[in-house]
């Protein structure tokens, strides 16, 4: 009896140790759902690390607001590590930057300029453009942690201004005005649906880097090549595949696609908000993120490019980096044809952008060439095609990439930072320091597959939450007396202990404790030429100049640019990376 009884209990042992054993032996398993950037390096993390990882993408093509251009401006490894790491990686094809193309130049009621023709030919515009450079660094300058902007009560007052508010007090010159404003948008979106704080912090990240560091050489192909670097190295993959519904509960996770469910351990959701919005998740959001969903405001961008058998515009701005147009063109830049020829790769975003939504592709590219074609009479001969992305209208995106309207990040500063039970999220909306950028992409990837990994590891995250407006009235009287920059925003003297109440035209009203969508007002044209709606920026995210702007690229192109997401931990007090470019930033997913 006792030999049966040990003889059971050995066995008994013996299956325990064995299910044991196979339990630490099992692969784990991710479901990633978005064939962005963002996306694909999640997978491609999570699969070196002996994961299996299914990819899965609503399109038919992967790569998500990757940029058109043959070839994109990139920063270098100080400014953009992350994607300088990949590209060494899949050894990709890139090649320096001449050095006239490495600062902004400007097309101006046709005429073309570079920075030195401008202060000699029209000092009263650049005087005015160092004067908007200037109080734009001191601007950055009042930020002193991009990751907690909102530090003081001071800073906390700029997200309730609009960058347009901020601009008019400046009073530029209207050629002057018609350069930033295009500048901002083609960044960003129009000036006055962007909060003030979100355009200071994103200044403060890209604050002492230079325009030769964010140009400095470019991506042969373009970023789909980096995309499809990826591609080649993932085992499973999905097209066509939206994703309706994820549930979660405590042994994994489950993901419908139709009718047929896959099923995995935990899932990365790389995803734009407005395409999160079509996927019900149980258990389901909470209101706050919810209400970012709906809320957060995304810049409008589409792209055109414009395909000519020679080039018919001033021999100097051939390879120029990026033009600013005061005339409705939008952001432009020109590359040589992989097949010959030329290209004029324009970006229409903002305002002018969203007007031009009521026009059809062969519309919109006519009313391209009408402007082009006051300048370059040569153009319409020859003319050859066009390619066109539609970022803003893309039921899955709607718009190009993130960028925070007034009020936004006192209600949803990082709150897509952190996972929520099994599910990790990724995208350049959920990146602090380049968001709307290939690098911001990049980097939320690496951060999403840590992540999972950390929750299979055991380690829990605390529910995301916003950073409070600091609360300590010494800390916003310090804020405000720095470098004089708030006593003159909110008026005053420097003797003054705390700023006072914003005097800002249209003041909004601090955010309530439950957020609450905020409803994008009606586009109106800005500085739209005669003929139409002017035209704007492309969805990679550009690439910020110096004291200027951005994302950036590739938002995307990839928020750009070259196209405003690196593993390693940079400082980024100390190191910005620098966004992606989509035509010199690619802004991307």
């Amino acid at each position: 009896m006792s030999a049966g009884w040990l003889r059971a209990c050995a066995l008994v042992m013996i299956g325990l140790f064995s299910v044991s054993a196979l339990a630490k032996d099992k692969q784990p398993t991710a479901i990633v759902i978005g064939g962005g950037l963002a996306g694909l390096t999640a997978a491609y993390e999570l699969q070196n690390k002996g994961w299996g990882v299914t990819l899965l993408e609503a399109r038919p093509d992967l790569g998500g607001r990757s940029g058109m251009a043959t070839s994109e401006w990139i920063g270098n490894e100080k400014t953009q590590p992350v994607l300088n790491k990949y590209v060494s990686t899949f050894k990709l094809s890139t090649t320096p930057a001449p050095e006239f193309v490495r600062t902004p130049s400007y097309l101006i009621d046709g005429t073309y300029f570079t920075a030195a023709d401008l202060a000699t030919k029209q000092p009263a515009t650049a005087e005015a453009l160092k004067r908007y450079e200037t109080t734009q660094d001191e601007l950055a300058r009042s930020i002193e942690d991009p990751q907690n902007p909102a530090a003081t009560n001071a800073l906390h007052a700029l997200d309730q201004i609009t960058v347009s508010n901020w601009l008019d007090r400046l009073q530029l010159p209207a050629t002057a005005r018609q350069l930033v404003n295009q500048q901002i948008r083609t960044h960003y979106d129009e000036p006055s649906r962007l909060s003030l704080l979100y355009f200071a912090q994103q200044n403060r990240v890209y604050r002492g880097i230079s325009d030769r560091d964010l140009r400095a050489s470019r991506l042969v192909g373009g970023s789909p090549v980096l995309a499809q670097a990826f591609v080649k190295q993932l085992k499973t993959i999905k097209t066509n595949s939206p994703v309706s519904a994820i549930s979660q509960d405590k042994d994994g996770v489950t993901v419908k696609v139709g009718s047929v469910g896959y099923q995995a351990d935990y899932v990365v959701l790389a995803v734009p908000l407005r395409a999160l919005n079509k996927i019900q998740l149980t258990p389901a959001l909470d209101a706050q993120h919810q209400a970012a969903i709906k809320g957060t405001n995304y810049g409008w961008r589409d792209q055109i490019m414009l395909k000519f058998k020679n080039p018919v515009w001033d021999s100097k701005a051939r390879m120029s980096g990026e033009i600013y147009s005061n005339t409705g063109l939008g952001m432009m830049w020109i590359e040589p044809a992989l097949k010959g020829g030329a290209n004029v790769v324009i970006n229409l975003s903002g305002d002018n952008a969203r007007v031009m939504q009521a026009f059809g592709d062969k519309q919109m590219v006519d009313q391209v060439l009408i402007r082009l074609h006051a300048f370059y009479p040569q153009a319409r001969g020859a003319f050859t095609g066009y390619e066109i992305r539609r970022y803003s209208t893309d039921p899955s995106t709607g718009g190009a990439y993130l960028a925070f309207g007034p009020g936004q990040i006192s209600k949803f500063w990082r709150l897509w930072e952190k996972p929520l039970q099994r599910v990790a999220f990724a995208g350049e909306h959920t990146d602090t320091l380049y968001p709307g950028t290939l690098e911001g992409a990049l980097r939320t990837g690496q951060r999403a597959a840590s992540q999972v990994q950390d929750l299979a590891a055991g380690k829990s995250f605390e529910p995301a939450k916003v950073v409070p407006a600091a609360t300590a009235a010494a800390a916003g009287a310090v804020a405000a007396k720095k470098g004089n920059f708030f006593t003159n925003l909110f008026g005053g003297s420097d003797d003054e202990k705390k700023p006072e109440p914003v005097k800002a035209p249209e003041p909004v009203a601090p955010p309530a404790p439950t957020p609450a969508p905020a409803p994008t007002p009606a586009p109106a044209p800005v500085e739209a030429p005669k003929p139409v709606a002017p035209v704007k920026a492309e969805p990679a995210k550009k690439t910020p100049t110096k004291a200027s702007t951005k994302k950036p690229a590739a938002k995307a192109a990839v928020k750009k640019p070259t196209v405003k997401a690196p593993v390693k931990k940079v400082d980024p007090a100390k190191t910005p990376a620098a966004k992606p470019v989509t035509g010199t930033e690619t802004k991307a997913q």
